[in-house]
This record gives structure tokens, C-alpha cells and sequence, in this order.
């Protein structure tokens, strides 16, 4: 299968993200695929493609942001439908790949959800994952089937190179996002330092100390998601209280769920970048917030995937 060279290739959507769907065909200069995805009165989905996929490369973009259970049915009923038009191979782009914070047990009794997700995807009938900064990157490993991981990071690090700041230093939230910090501090030429933080439940988190130097520096939050903003903005608040000049924060999927817009508006973040893997209303939107497009990203990784080129060139 994967080393099948196919003649031609439809790129469809499903409802979660239209805009950004519209924005990486137009670069690819096609028009999108002719499918309608409603509900019955009882909220099933239904799902009709009104033209056909036989033997066709399909491209089905789909984040699996809010709402979450929708979506991701939207996209599982998508699969199935082209898997019954004999499609030639059915790819899953999916810019946000939602349930992927529950990767492992963390206490007795908990799912793996990111692993049933990905059991549900391949069971469904996809072929190949196209996704953007997975929570932990050993998802990847959940999967059977190819799976195309891009970075976040290159887009945000040509985005403040262009800035010219000075005396930067780039900052992990929390243990977790260190290797993230080191390969945007990298290009940056820039050190890193680390918020060690405690976090008591989920969603509410607690800051502890700052390992490295950033007296009177610029900092750079880097996050790969801000979903209620509690870790990003009791970060800003810990670094501006240690003595650092000023503070920006960036990150790759910009969930924004509960009181995450009050806290960002209400924090010393003078500058938020974030990537448009989750589409982001207008009545999220704050001053603060600089939205930057992973659209050609995308749509030059799914004509590499096509073409049977190398994704990993794009990061050299």
C-alpha cells in the first residue's frame, strides 16, 4: 500500500476546521472535495461524499478540538465512507489530535486514551496520520500504520528571528516542554531555563522555582498547547517576579477552554503567538495575540506524502 504511486488525489474536510481546510487547498490550487457532514435531528452525523474516491489518494483534514467527540466521530464516519468507496488510501490530517494529554496510566486505573484513539482511527479504515506536535511524541508508537509528525517549533523560531530581540531566553512551562525549549533556543542562539512547577489536580497547576538566568532578560514561554492557561500565565507571573524584563509566550495548539482568555488578557504576557491548528473565534481574540498559519505547511507535507518525497526535509 504505501508504495503504491497514485494518479491523482482529493483533499476533503470535515467541520472543526473549515478555514484553515480552505486555506491549505487554495495553496495546493485545488478546490476542496464535495462532502457534506450534518447531524440527524438526533445528532448522529451523517455523512455524504458526492463524488468519487475509487482508487483516489484522499486527504480528510480534521482537527479533533471542541467539540471534541463530534469531531473525532466526524472524522472516524469520514474514513468509513471512503473506505467503502474503495478509496486507494485515506489519510488522516489532523492538526490537533485531541485526547493525547491521557498517554499513559498516571494512577491505578486510568485509560490510555490517545491509544484508543488511535485504535479507533485505524480500525476506521485510515492509512496514514499527518499531525502537528503530539502531547508526547510516543503516541506515534500507538499507531499501526505511518504516522507524519511535524513541528510547531521552525514556524514560531522564523517568527521571532524576524522580531531581532535581544537577550532572549526561552523558558519550558514544566518538565515536560524541555526538549521543546531547547530546539527553539537553538536557532535562537539562546539559552533555556525551567519552571519546576507542582501541579495538585488536573487543569490547576503551581509554580515552584526557576532553574537557569533569567534576570532582566526577554523571555519566551514555549508550550506545544495553552488549553486553560493556568500554566502559562502563573509562569509569565513567576518569571516577572523574578526579575525578568518582559515576558511573550507561544505555543502550537491554542485550545483556549474555561477561563483561559480572562487569565491571558488579565497576565504580564506582552506577546502570545500561537499556530492556527484549532480554529480560534473572534470573540477569543485579545490584543495580545499574534496567530501565525501552519496552512502551507500542511499542504506541502500532504503533497510530499503524495509524491513519495521526505517530510523530514522540510525541518532541515
Amino acid at each position: 500500500m504505501r508504495h503504491m504511486a497514485f494518479s491523482d488525489y482529493k483533499v476533503f474536510a470535515g467541520n472543526s476546521h473549515m478555514e484553515l481546510a480552505e486555506e491549505i487547498v487554495s495553496i495546493m490550487g485545488m478546490p476542496l472535495g464535495k462532502a457534506t457532514v450534518s447531524t440527524f435531528s438526533d445528532g448522529e452525523i451523517a455523512m455524504n461524499l458526492w463524488e468519487t474516491v475509487r482508487g483516489i489518494d484522499c486527504y480528510i483534514i480534521q482537527s479533533t478540538c471542541a467539540p471534541v467527540n463530534n469531531n473525532l466521530m466526524e472524522l472516524l464516519i469520514m474514513i468509513d465512507a471512503m473506505k467503502r468507496a474503495s478509496a486507494g488510501r485515506i489519510n488522516a490530517i489532523i492538526p490537533y489530535y485531541g485526547y493525547a494529554r491521557q498517554d499513559r496510566k498516571t494512577k491505578a486505573r486510568d485509560p490510555i486514551t490517545a491509544k484508543l484513539v488511535a485504535d479507533l482511527l485505524v480500525a476506521a479504515g485510515a492509512d496514514r496520520v499527518l499531525t502537528m506536535d503530539l502531547h508526547a511524541s510516543q503516541i506515534q508508537g500507538y499507531f499501526n500504520i505511518p504516522v507524519d509528525h511535524l513541528l510547531g517549533v521552525p514556524t514560531l523560531v522564523k517568527y521571532f528571528k524576524g522580531r531581532n530581540l535581544e537577550d532572549l531566553v526561552i523558558v519550558s512551562p514544566d518538565h515536560g516542554s524541555v526538549t521543546r525549549a531547547r530546539n527553539m533556543a537553538q536557532p535562537l542562539n539562546a539559552p533555556i531555563a525551567i519552571i519546576d512547577k507542582r501541579r495538585p489536580e488536573p487543569n490547576k497547576s503551581e509554580i515552584m522555582n526557576i532553574i537557569g538566568d533569567i534576570e532582566g532578560r526577554n523571555c519566551i514561554l514555549v508550550d506545544d498547547m495553552i488549553d486553560t492557561a493556568g500554566t502559562i500565565v502563573n509562569a509569565a507571573r513567576a518569571l516577572m517576579d523574578m526579575g525578568a524584563r518582559s515576558v511573550m509566550a507561544c505555543a502550537t495548539h491554542p485550545v483556549l477552554s474555561g477561563p483561559a482568555i480572562e487569565r491571558l488578557d488579565d497576565s504580564p504576557i506582552k506577546e502570545l503567538v500561537l499556530l492556527n491548528t484549532v480554529p480560534i473565534p473572534l470573540e477569543k481574540r485579545i490584543p495580545s495575540m499574534k496567530i501565525l498559519s501552519v496552512a502551507p505547511l500542511f499542504a506541502e507535507a500532504m503533497l510530499r506524502v503524495f509524491t513519495n518525497d521526505s517530510i523530514s526535509k522540510l525541518f532541515d
